[in-house]
């Protein structure tokens, strides 16, 4: 009974040590990874051309690999650093809302980048990469019908929205109005 004791003791202890991970490691994972986020920048600026692109955004999926690939590799070299983690991004919470849904494709591609690089995985990282680029290649150039349009209007007199409509049904088609603003009492 004593050295049943004595050896999960002993099994709990060198579980608590680092490992020693070598730098040649970590280079190796923070250029694949650098190489990986520039792609994905590249892809997300040139790929979609969206009338609402936002460099920050961008330069933010850009970086968030680095950080998870480092985590990844120190999860994996400590049962504290990992319980310790586990705990801290269990009381992060993001407040800001993710105005395009494409943008969602892009946080998980930079969340997989940086997991599948703190695992070493490179070659499922690049191979998933490069069909997620191709993916949104072709899916880019099938043209559904329509696209959509952004009107904005600035005016010091007090326009009638039946108005704007009767002009914008008069060019077009068919429209949706998806957002008004109002401000200082006019449009």
């Amino acid at each position: 009974m004593m050295q049943s004791f004595v050896a999960v003791f002993n099994n709990l202890i060198n579980n608590f040590r680092s490992i020693e991970i070598a730098t040649s490691t970590i280079m190796a994972v923070v250029l694949v990874v650098m190489m990986l986020s520039i792609y994905e920048f590249i892809v997300y600026r040139f790929v979609l051309h969206r009338a609402l692109y936002n460099k920050a955004f961008n330069i933010c999926i850009s970086v968030i690999p680095f950080f998870i690939s480092t985590i990844i590799l120190c999860l994996q070299t400590n049962l504290v650093i990992t319980l310790g983690t586990i705990g801290a991004l269990a009381i992060i919470r993001f407040r800001t809302a993710v105005k395009d849904p494409v943008d969602m494709i892009f946080i998980l591609w930079s969340i997989h980048i940086g997991i599948t690089c703190g695992c070493q995985l490179y070659e499922i990282s690049i191979i998933t990469s490069i069909v997620v680029t191709l993916v949104l290649i072709a899916l880019n150039h099938v043209s559904f019908g329509t696209k959509s349009h952004v009107l904005v209007i600035h005016t010091d007199s007090l326009l009638n929205q039946e108005e704007i409509e009767e002009v914008v049904k008069r060019y077009s088609k068919k429209y949706r109005v998806k957002c008004r603003n109002y401000t200082g009492g006019g449009y």
